[in-house]
């Protein structure tokens, strides 16, 4: 996974950081925009611990802005966090995109609340997003949170948890143990005990705040996997970012099966593991960065917290490879109902 250098001086952290993950684009122009009255935007996007190669979370928001980038004609400039790193720094990097011009700007992941919260106050004609975070008190009318229904796609993959299981011993691995991928664990266990009321499922974090390091460390995932193989597990769902790689490790080496998360991760995974995803919990962060662009682009952006739930198709789950075919009727049903309303999915565990 591509690193960022830790940088010592808080004050050139931003500066260094884009000149870092700039991209390459920044000087070229589109031909789906030549043509165009309007004017190609330049989005800045500051990712969360990981960044870009995540094969997961963070790459799903680079989908996005990969697709503005061609079908937009839009130009941009990327940056990445750092592990352990101060408020201040994420203020930083925030605060160096819109000086230079970048508008909007799009934050990815909880942690950049307050500092979103922040500049977005000192920079109030600039337009900036923020994934996984709702609108708080302190949060400006220029800003636009981009949220999603984890809790009902989880919901789907424990179903195929449950369902695929042989040992009626599933497991849970969260990356860090903050509200938001709660949701993943409360979704996961209701949709897996709606087939199997007396199933086993093992919850495990790999970090609790303020260590976000949960999210990417593929050891730590490795090691919390093997002792779920260990007690019995066949089936792993990682909703852990980076850290998912070492879970997928884990179960190749003992025969068993796992449930990728964010990304389609049978297709963005290292490929020597490929093959024990059996399905990946999709939220679809690339289809929300995408319409904020869009929306920007448009000047119908409307700020304020936007949900993407099943009902919109902000989440689902993967096929590929084929494992889930002889059960997809179930599962189908299942995003039904929880459509129509006949399920209510918990967020909570």
């Amino acid at each position: 996974m591509r690193r960022v250098m830790k940088i010592v001086a808080v004050t050139s952290v931003a500066a260094l950081a884009l000149a870092a993950c700039g991209s390459s684009d920044d000087n070229s122009s589109s031909s789906s925009t030549s043509s165009s009255t309007k004017k190609a935007l330049k989005v800045g996007l500051a990712y969360d611990i990981g960044g870009r190669g995540d094969q997961s979370f963070n790459d799903a928001a680079a989908a996005g802005l990969d697709k503005a980038k061609s079908d937009l004609g839009v130009t941009a400039q990327e940056a990445e966090a750092t592990t352990g790193e101060s408020e201040s720094a994420k203020e930083d990097r925030l605060r160096t995109l819109a000086q230079a011009g970048y508008n909007p700007v799009v934050a990815v992941g909880f942690a950049y609340a307050g500092a979103v919260d922040k500049v977005a106050a000192e920079f109030p004609d600039s337009k900036f997003a923020i994934v996984d975070s709702a609108k708080g008190p302190k949060t400006p009318t220029n800003v636009t949170s981009l949220l999603f229904a984890e809790n009902e796609g989880s919901y789907l993959v424990g179903v195929i948890a449950a369902k695929k299981s042989k040992s009626g011993n599933i497991g849970f691995i969260g990356g860090v143990q903050v509200p938001l991928i709660q949701k993943f664990e409360a979704g996961y266990v209701a949709g897996a005990k709606s087939v199997n009321p007396s199933i086993k499922i093992q919850i495990k974090y790999l970090t609790q705040p303020p260590d976000f390091s949960g999210f990417s460390d593929p050891a730590k995932g490795k090691t919390a996997a093997q002792g779920m193989l260990d007690a019995g597990a066949d089936i792993i769902y990682a909703a852990a970012g980076g850290s998912g790689g070492g879970v997928f490790e884990a179960c190749k080496a003992a025969g068993a099966s796992a449930i990728g998360v964010d990304s389609d991760q049978a297709l963005t995974a290292d490929a020597s593991v490929r093959d024990v995803i059996i399905s990946s919990m999709l939220k679809k962060v690339d289809v929300a960065v995408f319409d904020f662009i869009k929306a920007n682009q448009d000047g119908t952006v409307q700020g304020g917290d936007q949900i993407y739930d099943l009902k919109k198709g902000g989440v689902d789950y993967a096929t590929t490879g084929g494992h889930v075919d002889d059960i997809k009727a179930d599962v189908d049903k299942a995003k039904q109902d929880i459509i129509d309303g006949k399920i209510t999915v918990p967020t909570t565990p």
